[in-house]
């Protein structure tokens, strides 16, 4: 990767706890800049960090894998901890049951504010992709809100729509809104 350009890491369940607050930094970011994550504001950066801690026994048992981008300048500066240099994460949630392992969901792209605009979204959604198919997974499905600018990236990048499902879920002022569900076949064919 160029210099200047983030890392992104797979996290263990340990990595992942270690880096709960800058996470948490960036997942309050993202909710503060009005997307629809599952989170109502105000979301302080300390309940936000507290989500993150509460998924490490799903990554633990693999149920759950979550990619976290680096910024590679603050990864330099020795006066920065692991947790300050989070820019974005991506997450895929593996299906457990017999009939649906072939399956999975892509979980929870965030960009942080400062970071957005320079290809770290399409670069989170590649590693996720990669990553599933690797694993033996074939086909993938999100959802994200009608009318974001995600849309265009999924669409941009293969991803199919499926449908639209009306007041779906609260922006983060709790205003209801329709979410589009994509899919996208990867690896093998199913």
């Amino acid at each position: 990767m160029r210099a200047g350009q983030p890392r992104i890491v797979r996290l263990t369940a340990d990595q992942l706890t270690s880096a709960a607050a800058g996470l948490g930094a960036l997942l309050a970011d993202v909710v503060e800049g009005g997307s629809s994550l599952g989170f109502l504001a105000p979301f302080d950066r300390a309940a936000a960090a507290d989500w993150w801690r509460g998924l490490a026994p799903a990554v633990a048992d693999g149920r759950l894998a979550i990619w976290a981008a680096h910024d590679d300048a603050s990864h330099d500066d020795a006066s920065h901890d692991d947790a300050s240099r989070v820019t974005g994460t991506v997450s895929v949630g593996f299906v457990d049951k017999p009939n649906g392992r072939h399956r999975a969901e892509v979980l929870k792209l965030m960009v942080h504010s400062s970071a957005r605009g320079q290809g770290l979204a399409r670069a989170l959604l590649a590693t996720a992709e990669q990553a599933a198919a690797e694993a033996g997974v074939t086909l993938l499905i999100l959802d994200t809100e009608t009318g974001s600018p995600a849309e265009s990236l999924y669409r941009s990048g293969g991803w199919t729509e499926a449908g639209v499902i009306p007041d779906y879920a609260a922006d983060p002022t709790g205003k209801l809104h329709p979410t589009t569900l994509f899919f996208k076949r990867v690896g093998g064919s199913a």
